[in-house]
């Protein structure tokens, strides 16, 4: 893709302070896109900002609890005065916990629940009302692997992603007539937050990279990329999918 294929689009990107999120937001920049930067975390999410605008970019910083109805209700308000309609939303915030499923407390159970799955909700019944209408929309929901195969100590988080992927495609139906394309990324081992538990682990790290066909982490530039063609008018004709993104993990 050329650096200015988004040029003119608002894009929003949920998690955007660190990882894999961050790495979308620097990709669409740098296509052109504005981009609105969203968690709970304002230090974070600034620091990325000014990444994208030391390197030419757009960004603005919004800050909210998007597994709350009020409050996403007020960030969509804030970025509807700042920025206009959002024809990109990126739903990105995630979290996992690993527990084999007796140790769980409800409230652990839900918390997983309400950030990987009920925010997604939440995002896309805000914001899809701003692509109808215009011809273009995307929207990529952050799935997993783990929405195809599955580990011990994984059930909510394996569950919250089968879940999404299932919200996905039905979306993408409903949208399809809009111009707006739903679609999920999946990705494999990337060395992102999320997996430093794993990635200290010497005997834990080698245990993974051994699973992985092409014999390494994933980088998050290569799931930027991905995100950034996904929103491109190229991409119109891709929609209620899903993108395996997992150096052939579940290949094997």
């Amino acid at each position: 893709m050329n650096n200015t294929g988004l040029k003119g689009r608002n894009a929003l990107i949920t998690g955007a302070s660190k990882g894999l999120g961050r790495s979308m937001a620097m990709a669409l920049a740098n296509n052109g896109a504005r981009v609105a930067l969203v968690s709970r975390d304002r230090e974070k999410l600034e620091s990325v900002a000014r990444e994208i605008t030391g390197a030419g970019g757009q960004a603005d910083v919004f800050v909210g609890d998007i597994t709350n109805e009020d409050q996403v209700a007020r960030i969509e308000k804030e970025i509807s005065g700042a920025l206009g309609k959002v024809q990109i939303l990126i739903n990105n915030a995630g979290m996992n916990l690993r527990k084999n499923i007796t140790d769980f407390t409800l409230e652990e159970w839900r918390s997983v629940q309400d950030t990987n799955l009920t925010s997604v909700f939440l995002m896309c019944r805000a914001f899809v009302p701003h692509m109808k209408g215009t011809g273009y929309g995307r929207i990529i929901n952050m799935t997993s692997i783990m929405a195809h195969v599955s580990m011990p100590q994984r059930t909510a988080y394996s569950s919250t992603k089968a879940a999404l992927l299932g919200l996905t495609k039905s979306l993408a139906l409903e949208v399809a007539t809009e111009g707006i394309t739903v679609n999920g990324i999946s990705p494999g081992p990337f060395a992102t937050e999320m997996n430093t538990p794993i990635l200290q682990n010497p005997e834990l790290n080698a245990q993974f990279i051994a699973k992985i066909p092409v014999g390494r982490w994933g980088k998050l530039e290569e799931v930027g990329a991905l995100a950034a063609f996904l929103c491109s008018d190229e991409a119109g004709f891709i929609t209620g999918t899903d993108i395996l993104i997992d150096g052939g993990w579940c290949a094997v």
